[in-house]
């Protein structure tokens, strides 16, 4: 027996002002999510880094370690090109 298919309503488009306040919304959040990835990445590398003194470190952790970097460089980048260097400490 197998049961009915249910489709999902459709929903009708936001109004130009509802799209646009949405839009407005989402981009001053855009460098809280950025500024929240480097402090993330920020913290792998510390964590990371105190392999590196006890000579500890794998292949693999000196791979995430640079990918870390890599993602704290890109992050400070666009808070820069923001000019929201403030959310991570820096001078904007």
């Amino acid at each position: 027996m197998s049961s009915p298919t249910i489709s999902a309503p459709s929903t009708a488009p936001l109004p130009p002002k509802a799209a646009e306040a949405l839009a407005k919304l989402e981009r001053a959040f855009v460098p809280e999510r950025t500024a929240q990835e480097y402090r993330k990445a920020a913290a792998r590398v510390r964590e990371l880094s105190d392999l590196a003194v006890f000579e500890r470190m794998s292949d693999l952790d000196a791979r995430s370690m640079a990918e870390a970097e890599a993602d704290m460089v890109a992050a400070r980048s666009a808070l820069t090109a923001a000019g929201r260097l403030d959310l991570i400490g820096g001078v904007s």
